[in-house]
């Protein structure tokens, strides 16, 4: 039996953060905060929102991690496995309870590792959702660009 479930965090004028504008570009950060419609659409045709809609998706616990940890393949249990290609991945950290304390939410959340971003783009992922911020460290331009370009140009939507 299929279900829906709506896992939208609100946002608020007051969240730090949430702008209706593009926040950052490749040309002054390395990486563009919002979607490409050209990427979207080669492997979305009918576009980015029925993508995600209608893509099945695992909820993969991961409230036991700590903060600033690493999200390695190995954390997806037995998922991993059974995971087949067009499928979505939501990884629930709980990190949306420190959204009122933006500089920790920002600082401290875990991330996805280089290994799990290519398993990633391996295993097809439709999309890759995640509570915090970033799949990446915000605070270290490296990371940041190395995770979004390896998950962009291998068609993984980031949510």
């Amino acid at each position: 039996m299929s279900r829906y479930v709506d896992l939208t965090l609100t946002l608020r004028p007051s969240m730090r953060g949430i702008e209706w504008e593009s926040a950052a570009t490749v040309r002054e950060r390395g990486m563009e905060c919002s979607p490409s419609p050209s990427l979207l659409a080669q492997r979305h045709p009918h576009g980015f929102a029925e993508a995600l809609q209608f893509s099945e998706a695992w909820v993969v616990d991961l409230t036991h991690l700590g903060p600033k940890a690493l999200i390695e393949v190995s954390d997806l249990g037995e998922i991993a496995n059974q995971f087949k290609e067009g499928q979505s991945l939501l990884l629930h950290t709980g990190w949306s309870h420190y959204v009122d304390d933006p500089d920790y939410y920002r600082s401290s959340f875990q991330r996805i590792s280089e290994g799990l971003a290519k398993w990633c783009v391996e295993k097809k992922v439709c999309a890759l959702g995640v509570e915090p911020p970033s799949v990446a460290d915000v605070f270290n331009l490296e990371e940041v660009t190395t995770i979004h370009h390896i998950l962009l140009k291998g068609q993984v939507v980031i949510v």
